[in-house]
């Protein structure tokens, strides 16, 4: 980030507060329009010249585009982490000093409460239509608090680090593991779900999670970008769990890890119709076959008994990189993927 560019991209109010605004949480170009009142042509140009600059990122979601804080602008962010953390300080002193500054970004938030409640409102709405299958499925395995319990003991004992939650659904899980990780990254292939998540991730801190359009088929991460990979109720949806696992352990670094929460082989026939699975839970066999093929070493499974699907926690590490001269080519060619 050149310093140059970064003053000249702060040096107008409107940007002033859509910085001040995407400290709080990402925001569409929409989203932040209605909050400023301003036209969305107008806002688009101040987006531009933040993103230009290094500020402020770009993520297209389907139709919409949302904005956040880039990587040197979030406070201990990256390589221009000190410039970031002096930006947010200065604008922070700058609401203390500065009374029409702060009556604008004050009446900002305001208008900002106002969709964090509609988006709370939508994830309702859509809980309500599936609530009875939701209910239909539950009533089927153990409860979900014993299940994240069980999950979160499993992770215990090692830093989580940079985390990413493949499938997040409702982000229950990147919920439940921000406050352990550095960072998270929650990936889901829907639209709808990936709204309904960030309802739920949009009062943690806009620097710590990360929601992202993706299929675990093909993730779209660098290799070795994580230290924690979850899998929470997702393999199960998978035609080919081996091609999920290989894409997980491509992103994993050496000595990172893995958690996989699905069910235990079952004949319940009517979860392919009614849920769209494609696999009827998994045998402890073939789950460790599939991860060690994945390049992780499995440790023994966590079992959750007592219902009539039984919920399994599978975990594994992942194992050093290769020592040869071909396969250190191989990860350097994955790893500019």
């Amino acid at each position: 980030m050149r310093i140059e560019a970064t003053m000249r991209a702060l040096a107008d109010p409107t940007r002033l507060r859509i910085m001040r605004l995407l400290g709080t949480m990402e925001l569409a170009v929409g989203e932040l329009a209605q909050v400023l009142g301003q036209s969305q042509p107008r806002v688009s140009q101040h987006v531009a010249k933040l993103c230009d600059s290094g500020l402020a990122e770009r993520r297209r979601e389907g139709s919409w585009v949302f904005l956040r804080m880039g990587t040197g602008a979030q406070p201990g962010g990256g390589r221009a982490g000190p410039v970031g953390d002096a930006i947010a300080r200065l604008l922070a002193i700058a609401e203390q000093e500065d009374a029409d500054f702060h009556r604008q970004c004050e009446d900002d938030r305001r208008r900002l409460a106002a969709i964090r409640a509609a988006r709370v409102e939508s994830a309702e709405v859509y809980f309500a239509a599936h609530a009875e299958e939701w209910d239909e499925l539950r009533q089927l395995h153990s409860p979900d608090r014993l299940v994240e319990q069980r999950l979160a003991d499993a992770m215990e004992g090692r830093p989580l680090g940079r985390l990413l939650d493949i499938g997040t659904g409702t982000g229950r899980m990147a919920e439940l593991f921000a406050p352990q990780a550095d960072h998270i990254v929650a990936l889901d292939k829907s639209l709808e779900m990936l709204r309904i998540a960030r309802a739920k991730l949009q009062h943690l801190p806009a620097h710590g999670v990360e929601l992202v359009q993706g299929d675990f088929a093909d993730l779209p991460f660098a290799a070795h970008a994580f230290d924690t990979v979850l899998l929470h109720q997702v393999l199960h949806f998978a035609q080919d769990p081996a091609a999920a696992l290989a894409e997980a352990a491509r992103v994993t670094r050496p000595g990172g890890r893995i958690a996989i929460v699905d069910f235990a082989a079952h004949e319940f026939e009517e979860l392919r119709a009614r849920h769209e699975h494609a696999r009827l839970g998994f045998t402890d066999a073939s789950l460790a076959a599939l991860l060690e093929d994945a390049g992780y070493d499995p440790a023994p499974p966590t079992a959750l008994e007592g219902a009539e699907l039984v919920v399994k926690i599978w975990t594994g590490t992942r194992r050093p990189l290769p020592e040869s001269r071909d396969e250190r080519d191989q990860v350097k060619k994955e790893a500019s993927r």
